[in-house]
């Protein structure tokens, strides 16, 4: 009965075999309904046909020659479909169950056929069990190949996600730059995804960095696009260009609802949003629409688009396309923060540095204010030139610990009080003292602890009447000073060596780094400053900075200060301005943007003509104040004056009547002439007076009222072994 069965079989199989084709479009017709997803994948569909009629071949080969179907291999066609399956991204499970649906109506015509062929009852049943056995066997040695070679693309498939994964994570937002983030997500798009990557912004995010209320039709701005083409000749839009999609079409709806689309398109009809105006147009066969949004703020959209790879977009790619564009939106959001952050920082960190030149002549100077280049934001970095009584100058450089808005703040904050403890004439290191106490109560106000808000600061007084300059340090790197050799050493400062500095000085200048005692930075509290003081020749160089000038990763700070004080002694010849000093030391000290704020203040010293100041030492008698007036009298005189005698006599014989009657000698009155007349007295009294507003019958009371009348300014200056009560007139 057995060789029956399989003769019977060879030659219903024999009979067959020429109509495998006809039968193969039955069974596809048959699928269509049950499996119409396959059906949306024109050539994934046409070639289960060919793989069909394959199938059927084989098996029927199989059938008629009574070989095992177990040694028979699947079709070559067959394990090119499964390929061309997960490729196009059709599950398995849709692959599998084409196997199921064309064997069951393989066996069914089989049925028939057989049936037809005989009459024997016995043998169309033992015949349709066989059939059915070896069916069996071979839809299971065949779908084990073609799932294999499905899987070895699926899992190259899957890896190549992972590797686009990694490069998204690896290549974007290695910048806090919005367009250099865009640009980067169009690069790695367009790098084995797809052909086509578009990124678009919303204009007003660029403009300001502020979300404004979605409009119909928002105004979006191409910031960066990649294509395999070159030059970008298959986009209808250029980049830097503002452009707004129409509210009915695709990109329009992604933008207003937050959904990603994936859309399969025609060549014939490519929507005008997406085909370039001018021919030749590239095929356009696949489109992922990607929103880019973050933190509940929509920045704009991405486009990946597929022309030339012959594969369309599945759902698979829409998700890994989500993934990346999720991650973009995050860093251009970043970024977007980061800029606007540091551009308002940077905006109030200049707006609280001097805006032009104070009017003064003890020195002239300039300054230079560099924000950092690294992403830890703008610093607390400042400097100031503050005019001081008797053609006196402060010169002044701090340094606030800490990034942002909340530094900037601080440092006006400071710089205001600085300025307040300088109209008072307060030494350098009682200014300092009480800037300490204004940073601790700063501290207490915000409830932090640990010294949270700490700043350093190098606060500095040139004379030019005596060209002595005071300073005093709260935990800031010292100044350097370009002076003659000669006049450095009487004065006390050391100049910098040939082994320090790498050269030793060639001329007769020198460059020295002064011995100043340097105390605790602003905010700890309990430790005192000190002042530190030396005579400065006319035409010094005086460098004032903060320490992102001296940092560097490729010098130590001894070789840091040896070039900063060689650079400064090659610009302290006469010839060279302060402003093209502070260029020379940008350029010399740093390369490309520093890592840290800089701040650098430099001053050229100048010297009061002595003819201009003339000083009397007074005896401690009433009776030395006609002579103080007879003194003013003729040095005005002399400066041709005149006209101002008799407001000077008056203030001369008030100030000196108070100094010798509440005051303590020795007294010395000092007139100097430069922008403006300062009449000043000094006694070895501590104690201030005080102007008051006399009563009818006060005997008293009435001079420091009279004094402020013909001055414009009047104020007391205390020393450490007395005081000195000056007014200043204006020049007529």
């Amino acid at each position: 009965m057995e060789k029956d069965v399989s003769a019977f079989l060879g030659r219903l199989a024999h009979e067959l075999r020429p109509r495998s084709d006809q039968w193969a479009g039955l069974l596809m017709e048959r699928t269509r309904g049950e499996l119409p997803e396959l059906w949306q994948h024109e050539g994934l569909a046409q070639r289960a046909l060919s793989e069909t009629a394959d199938h059927i071949t084989a098996f029927l080969d199989a059938l008629e020659q009574g070989r095992d179907v177990i040694e028979a291999q699947a079709p070559p066609a067959a394990l090119e479909l499964a390929r061309g399956f997960a490729e196009g991204g059709v599950p398995l499970s849709t692959l599998l169950r084409t196997y199921r649906l064309a064997h069951v109506g393989l066996l069914q015509l089989l049925q028939e056929e057989a049936t037809r062929l005989t009459d024997d009852q016995r043998l169309a049943t033992a015949a349709t069990l066989g059939l059915i056995e070896t069916g069996f066997a071979y839809v299971d040695h065949s779908s084990e190949q073609v799932v294999a070679a499905y899987q070895k693309v699926r899992d190259r498939r899957v890896q190549r996600r992972l590797v686009i994964t990694n490069e998204a994570s690896r290549r974007i937002g290695t910048t806090l730059d919005t367009v250099r983030t865009a640009e980067e997500l169009a690069e790695v798009g367009a790098t084995g995804f797809a052909d086509l990557a578009t990124v678009d912004l919303l204009d007003s995010l660029l403009q300001d960095g502020d979300q404004h209320p979605p409009a119909d039709a928002p105004v979006l701005r191409r910031v960066a696009q990649r294509s395999v083409l070159d030059g970008c000749p298959d986009s209808p839009v250029d980049t830097g260009e503002r452009h707004a999609y129409t509210p009915e079409s695709a990109p329009a709806e992604v933008l207003a609802t937050g959904r990603p689309l994936l859309l399969q398109v025609a060549a014939q009809d490519t929507p005008p949003w997406l085909a370039p105006p001018d021919p030749p147009r590239p095929g356009f066969h696949s489109v992922l629409l990607l929103p880019l949004y973050a933190r509940g703020t929509t920045l704009g959209l991405a486009q990946f688009v597929r022309h030339r790879t012959p594969t369309p977009f599945d759902g698979d790619d829409l998700v890994l396309a989500q993934e990346i564009a999720a991650r973009a939106a995050v860093n251009i959001d970043n970024a977007r923060r980061y800029t606007h952050e540091r551009t308002t920082a940077l905006t109030l960190q200049r707006s609280l540095l001097p805006q032009r030149p104070v009017e003064q002549s003890a020195v002239k100077a300039a300054a230079r204010y560099l924000p950092s280049g690294s992403r830890a934001g703008v610093g607390g970095d400042w400097y100031d030139v503050i005019p001081l009584s008797g053609g006196r100058v402060a010169l002044v450089v701090g340094d606030v610990v800490g990034r942002g808005l909340h530094a900037a703040a601080t440092m006006g904050r400071l710089r205001t009080a600085v300025r307040a403890f300088a109209d008072i004439d307060l030494m350098p290191d009682e200014l300092l003292t009480h800037l300490d106490d204004v940073v601790i109560r700063l501290q207490r106000e915000e409830g932090l602890e640990g010294g949270e808000i700490s700043a350093t600061c190098l606060y500095a007084v040139y004379d030019p009447a005596t060209r002595l300059c005071s300073l005093a340090s709260a935990g800031h790197v010292p100044p350097a000073v370009a002076a003659p050799a000669a006049v450095a050493e009487t004065a006390g400062l050391p100049s910098i060596d040939a082994e320090t500095a790498g050269a030793a000085p060639t001329n007769a200048q020198a460059a020295a780094l002064p011995a100043l005692p340097i105390g605790p930075p602003l905010g700890l509290g309990g430790l005192p400053f000190e002042t530190a003081q030396w005579n400065l020749p006319e035409g010094s160089l005086l460098a004032l900075y903060t320490d992102g000038l001296v940092q560097s990763r490729t010098r130590d700070m001894d070789a840091s200060l040896a070039l900063l004080s060689d650079t400064l002694r090659q610009g302290s010849d006469s010839s060279m301005s302060p402003d093209e000093a502070c260029d020379r030391l940008l350029a010399v000290m740093l390369s490309g943007h520093p890592s840290d704020d800089v701040a650098l203040l430099v001053a050229r010293t100048r010297a009061l003509d002595p003819g201009h100041v003339a000083t009397l030492d007074l005896p401690s008698d009433p009776a030395a104040v006609s002579g103080a007036r007879r003194f003013a009298a003729g040095t005005l005189s002399s400066w041709s004056l005149d006209e101002l005698s008799f407001a000077t006599e008056l203030i001369v014989s008030e100030l000196v009547t108070n100094a010798i009657r509440y005051g303590k000698p020795p007294v010395h009155l000092r007139l100097v002439l430069d922008s403006a007349l300062t009449c000043e007295v000094f006694d070895a009294n501590s104690t201030a007076p005080h102007m008051r507003r006399a009563r009818t019958f006060d005997e008293g009371g009435r001079g420091l009222l009279l004094v402020a009348q013909l001055s414009e300014r009047w104020g007391t200056r205390h020393g450490r072994e007395g005081k000195t009560i000056w007014a200043e007139q204006a020049l007529p």
